[in-house]
């Protein structure tokens, strides 16, 4: 019987042993599983791409992850927002590698020295990468000595982010920025201008497992096998202001901003139009903000309202909207269409001739409602009795009352003298004071 006891003891004792040496195991694999962080930026470099970069590679340091990865698709943008972005790569203690992908994706203009700046640059296949030549900041032409300048100081980051990749790699980076050259990423491996092809991030994670990098000066030896990957979503807030980027949103948002606060104007004491129409306005004005936008185009917009209000005032049978919708086209297709920039499409031409002649439509139709109301007969008052038809609730003999407009009245027969019977139709022809002339319907 004890050596039973004894024996359950002992089998209980090992199972514990066995169960905590199991765990302790178990958590040791968890902690040895490298942690990469991956984030997408797509479309145009812009303030919202920038902040979104620094906030996963913020996050990835928080979760000391063993890499961030940045999966790029860019056709440029700004080159300000470039610099930043820039920054917080080279300044990050976490390596990040710059990923072009998916398939078909570019890094072109900005996007290429925000590839070079990555600790590894990578692109997927049938990628494109260059065409970096500078624009001005309203996507025109710069002068001669501005852009030597410009081209000159691209260069020179060009040169500082490839010294480690070749000659070769160096050479065709400021090519991209001299002459706009771009090449594919086959191309791009071939002279060292990019580190690694790779056909997914699960390829890449491979290829870079046991890599050296250089970061912030210290050699790091890449461990991304079987790595756990935790993507970076955009928020809320990053997802609707990157909306904003896009013309034909902020051109209606501008618009039904605009006829908002003009309603607000014309019939005060409501607020639901003009909150619609601030908010609007707010979101038009941070969108037009971040997209090479000619302010010229602004002028025409205002003044075309100006001419729907005034037709509105002084009707001019249409000839003031009409000169209003012209305005209004011109204007918006000035403001977006004039000025081009990489990576920010232009308006869309029918939307904005749909939008202006809409507008023109709704100012005549209210234009026309003011007319008709303003020539309609009265209906209230004294004014609107000659014409009303009533009943004689007695003699009229040449005085006796009536029924008109619902009300008793004391009349007088006319032409003066006439006889006119109880519960006879009569129509008034005149108003005296308190007193209607009446004549037999």
């Amino acid at each position: 019987m004890k050596q039973a006891y004894r024996g359950a003891i002992l089998g209980i004792i090992l199972f514990l042993t066995l169960g905590f040496f199991a765990g302790q195991s178990a958590a040791q694999g968890t902690e040895d599983t490298p942690e990469v962080v991956v984030l997408t930026a797509e479309g145009a470099v812009t303030p919202i791409m920038a902040d979104y970069i620094s906030r996963g590679l913020e996050l990835a340091l928080k979760q000391d992850a063993a890499v961030a990865i940045l999966e790029l698709d860019t056709p440029g943008g700004s080159i300000d927002v470039m610099n930043t972005i820039i920054k917080s790569i080279r300044s990050s203690p976490i390596p990040v590698v710059v990923y072009v992908a998916p398939r078909n994706a570019m890094a072109a203009s900005a996007g290429t020295i925000i590839t070079l700046a990555g600790h590894v640059a990578a692109m997927a296949p049938e990628t494109t990468i260059g065409a970096a030549s500078p624009v001005g900041s309203q996507g025109e032409d710069i002068g001669d000595t501005m852009e030597s300048k410009v081209k000159e100081i691209l260069r020179a980051e060009a040169r500082t982010l490839t010294r480690s990749r070749g000659k070769e790699a160096t050479s065709l980076a400021e090519e991209t920025i001299e002459s706009a050259r771009a090449v594919t990423a086959d191309e791009a491996l071939e002279t060292g201008l990019v580190d690694i092809i790779a056909v997914d991030v699960k390829d890449l994670l491979v290829q870079l497992d046991g890599r050296v990098v250089e970061v912030n000066g210290e050699e790091l030896i890449l461990q991304t096998r079987n790595a756990v990957l935790l993507p970076v979503e955009n928020t809320f807030i990053e997802r609707i202001l990157q909306l904003l980027v896009n013309p034909n949103l902020v051109f209606l948002l501008l618009s039904i901003g605009v006829q908002a606060i003009l309603i607000e104007l014309s019939s005060p004491g409501g607020w639901v139009a003009g909150f619609i129409g601030i908010i609007c306005l707010m979101l038009a004005i941070y969108g037009l903000g971040i997209l090479p936008v000619n302010w010229f185009g602004i002028l025409f917009m205002l003044i075309a309202f100006v001419l729907f209000i005034l037709e509105i005032k002084a009707p001019a049978f249409g000839a003031l909207t009409i000169a209003g919708a012209v305005s209004f086209i011109a204007g918006a297709l000035v403001l977006f269409n004039s000025v081009r920039m990489p990576g920010f499409p232009p308006v869309s031409v029918p939307l904005v001739v749909a939008t202006g002649l809409i507008l023109a439509a709704s100012f005549f139709a209210i234009i026309t409602f003011a007319i008709r109301v303003r020539h309609a007969p009265v209906r209230t008052g004294r004014e609107s009795l000659p014409g009303q038809v009533g009943i004689a609730r007695s003699e009229i003999n040449p005085r006796g009352t009536a029924l008109v407009a619902g009300e008793l009245w004391v009349v007088e027969a006319d032409p003066e003298g006439a006889f006119i019977e109880e519960g006879a139709r009569v129509v008034v022809t005149e108003v005296e004071g308190l007193r209607l002339r009446v004549r037999k319907v």
